[in-house]
């Protein structure tokens, strides 16, 4: 399974293991024990870096920390379920990138961990996802 590019996807997530090594006082991450034994039904945040269009046409990149519930591993990379829509996208356009939609992520994309409300991992897991992602 491959992860999002900004070449095929048009967004793409950002290597948190990278930040907390640039800035580790300022940039904090979950120890790697935790990130690694993720189980169905938590909550990873993970920041996407998403091109976008402003208001004079010109194409910007913009970052948002966005929650995942997680849905499966698959090899070294597990799949979540986007828990909201992006602030920088309509929710009515064609993107991939909307709430429901499958988003493959590593252990190095985790910014946190939550476990939440079992009512709410319930309705999360219980429905098909809006998009689905390519298991290639």
């Amino acid at each position: 399974m491959r992860l999002a590019t900004f070449q095929t996807d048009y967004w793409q997530l950002r290597d948190a293991e990278e930040c907390h090594a640039k800035n580790p006082d300022e940039f904090w991450i979950p120890p790697l024990e935790e990130r690694i034994n993720l189980q169905r039904g938590q909550s990873a945040k993970l920041i996407f870096d998403i091109e976008a269009t402003d208001e004079d046409g010109n194409v910007i990149v913009t970052g948002e920390r966005m929650w995942v519930t997680v849905l499966e591993r698959v090899g070294d990379l597990y799949v979540g379920i986007l828990e909201n829509q992006p602030a920088s996208l309509y929710p009515d356009s064609d993107a991939y990138l909307t709430m429901g939609a499958e988003i493959p992520f590593g252990v190095n994309h985790v910014t946190d961990i939550a476990n939440p409300p079992v009512e709410f991992v319930k309705w999360q897991l219980s429905q098909p996802p809006d998009r689905n992602w390519p298991r290639e």
